[in-house]
């Protein structure tokens, strides 16, 4: 055989390896992103309709570090052996200028056939791609396993020598974060309405709530005295906005019992039917013979738990004490579903006043008892509530002090002014951005 049909032999067969490696450099880029971008969720569904692909797909992304470092090492190792050859084979053809033509051709290549053209279909066709490749990426990773097992241990290593502490189990982001990254983006882009973003998030926040932050204060329950006449019992229940009323004796820290309107209604039904002598018989009436067990929570407790515990226990109302057992409040299934939902109102609340109103200079006039996050929801912005859980506290918590009417503060890039102060609670502001 001459040399002219050994060269030609060698060009082709160098073409064909160069064209394979190609290919292979294709796969390995497009799985790349194909696994990274595919969602989680959507792969689920899918593996729950019986998609292998999907089910495969599911497992080898839980371990993103060892996906990507055997995807990288695949891709590079052809990426450099197509590259190679290229420069081989254009050096026998044009000399000392082929290591230049080779370079410009196969970044071309690369950038086009086996980065740009593979990733883009990936990312268009994420699940369905992430469905396809997973079963040859997964023995990729298991021929490749030691290889990235002893690349990571240097990169750990090299890492720690800068003070960067790297965490095997991580994850890249918490599902919570990725789904509050998504609605966020969402709102943004006008896809998802502002109302529906309140509602996930406010759900997925409860586990991170405590009971504390959206109790009554004590300041504001509604009791009844034990040792009150029954017919002032009878009117203070009847005429109150709520169904179910805390009964103290002697000291309101002394709860004693919880009445509910129906059970008194109840008994005062059964009293009327009694020996046809009402009078007498409501004058005997004892207000805890109906009432029920008062139950207390701890003020630390996630909304989470507790309202799993108001749906295990059939009811539907708690007091709050701190660590020492005094009382601080109490809450109710209604205020945790307000946390998804947003304010409840029903026929008795109409008239009750507004906690936020807005003016003509769009600031906003605010009841100093409002949580900062109903105001960071209803109006988006971004006050912290980590030192405090209302608006007048997070003023008190700013000023260090108790303002008086007419103080004006500026902190968080907005402006604070007191408009009322009842003894020691500020209970009207005046807020607006600076």
């Amino acid at each position: 055989m001459d040399s002219s049909t050994v060269l030609d032999a060698t060009f082709w067969l160098t073409t064909a390896a160069i064209a394979g490696l190609m290919v292979m450099s294709a796969f390995f880029s497009g799985s790349e992103t194909a696994l990274t971008a595919a969602s989680r969720g959507k792969l689920r569904s899918r593996a729950d309709k019986g998609d292998r692909g999907a089910a495969s797909a599911l497992k080898i992304t839980e371990d993103n570090e060892r996906l990507i470092g055997s995807v990288l090492l695949g891709n590079n190792l052809v990426n450099i052996l197509a590259t190679s050859l290229a420069t081989s084979l254009f050096t026998r053809m044009f000399g000392e200028s082929g290591v230049a033509l080779a370079t410009l051709v196969m970044t071309l290549l690369v950038l086009i056939f086996a980065e740009v053209l593979p990733k883009t279909y990936a990312i268009t066709n994420a699940e369905t791609a992430a469905s396809r490749v997973s079963p040859a990426i997964r023995l990729v990773i298991m021929v490749f396993s030691p290889i990235v097992a002893a690349v990571r241990a240097l990169v750990r290593g090299l890492l720690a020598l800068f003070g960067v502490q790297t965490d095997p189990d991580g994850q890249v982001l918490a599902v919570r974060d990725e789904i509050a990254g998504a609605l966020q983006l969402g709102h943004s882009e006008g896809v998802v309405m502002k109302e529906d973003r309140d509602r996930i998030l406010g759900a997925l926040d409860l586990a991170e709530r405590t009971v504390e932050e959206v109790m009554l204060h004590r300041s504001k329950i509604e009791m009844v005295n034990a040792d009150d006449d029954p017919e002032a019992i009878f009117a203070q229940c009847l005429h109150s906005p709520h169904t179910r009323l805390p009964i103290f004796k002697g000291d309101p820290e002394n709860i004693i019992g919880v009445v509910h309107s129906k059970d008194l209604l109840r008994a005062i039904d059964a009293l009327l039917h009694q020996d046809g002598e009402a009078n007498g018989n409501l004058k005997r009436f004892r207000v805890l013979d109906v009432a029920k067990k008062p139950y207390f929570v701890p003020d630390t407790t996630t909304l989470d738990d507790q309202m799993r515990e108001f749906l295990r226990r059939h009811t539907h109302f708690a007091l709050v004490v701190d660590e020492y057992g005094a009382l601080r409040g109490l809450i109710t299934l209604e205020d945790i579903l307000e946390e998804i939902v947003g304010e409840i109102t029903d026929e008795f609340d109409v008239d009750a006043e507004r906690p936020l109103r807005r003016t003509e200079d769009g600031h906003y006039l605010i009841d100093g008892a409002m949580t900062i996050r109903d105001l960071n929801r209803a109006t988006d912005w971004n006050l912290p509530d980590e030192e405090a859980n209302t608006i007048a506290g997070l003023v008190i918590h700013e000023a260090q002090m108790i303002p008086t009417p007419g103080q004006v503060f500026s902190f968080h890039g907005f402006r604070f002014e007191v408009l009322q102060r009842q003894a020691n609670r500020v209970t009207k502001l005046k807020i607006g951005p600076l």
